[in-house]
């Protein structure tokens, strides 16, 4: 049974939700500050958290940015807020999926499912390599050049499509519509901000050169 961690304010929706997931069969722990949230998430069990993200005491933001400095549990955000630019954000801060409130219990289910589903999609011990990177798909982790590097879920599922073609030019649709599994949008600047993302962080492992830019059409590895 998933055990889902939900962090919400509002007790109606945090309340609502919750009886509707244990109906689908999940345990669920309740939350009502960022605070307690982070304690609840620190506390282990939970395969999923769903994060409101303005909070009392610790923001959704800083909650995320905390957690993401440690694990790639999947964190679906429930945000007020429906611009590009708060989902690119929101991308950015490390969520890997939002739903905009009001939102419809039957979507969000849907929406746990999916990430549920790719956290347990990788086959047990599997290892991947590229130069200096090895990818291990049971743990989703990262090292590059010794180094350990944190990734969101998404990024790491970034990395593991480039890794497993090589060779390959992505576009941005193709990235997208693979990692996400969901139609792209044309103006969109999810992918460019990812690999922005996973550069830096790959920066202090002298790999981040490995994630190749081919103008006008996407990106691919670079093989040396």
């Amino acid at each position: 049974m998933p055990h889902i961690l939900i962090i919400e304010d509002d007790t109606d929706i945090n309340n609502s939700t919750a009886a509707y997931l244990q109906k689908q069969g999940c345990v669920c722990t309740q939350a009502f500050s960022g605070t307690e949230g982070r304690r609840l998430w620190l506390e282990g069990g939970a395969d999923l958290l769903l994060v409101d993200r303005m909070l009392p005491g610790l923001s959704g933001d800083e909650l995320i940015a905390q957690i993401r400095q440690a694990s790639r549990i999947p964190v679906i955000v429930l945000s007020a807020k429906d611009g590009l630019s708060d989902k690119v954000e929101l991308l950015s801060l490390g969520a890997d999926d939002y739903l905009t409130k009001p939102f419809q219990l039957e979507e969000l289910w849907a929406r746990v499912q999916v990430q549920l589903r790719h956290a347990d999609a990788a086959p047990a011990g599997e290892l991947l390599r590229f130069r200096d990177w090895e990818l291990n798909m049971d743990e989703m982790t990262l090292t590059a050049a010794g180094r350990p590097v944190g990734l969101t879920a998404h990024e790491f599922k970034i990395i593991e499509l480039l890794t497993r073609r090589p060779k390959r030019v992505f576009t941005k649709q193709q990235i997208y519509e693979a990692v996400w599994q969901e139609a792209y949008a044309v103006e969109d600047k999810t992918i460019t901000v990812h690999i922005s993302n996973i550069r830096a962080k790959l920066r202090a492992s002298g790999t981040d050169s490995y994630i190749q830019t081919v103008w006008g059409i996407g990106f691919k590895l670079s093989e040396g």
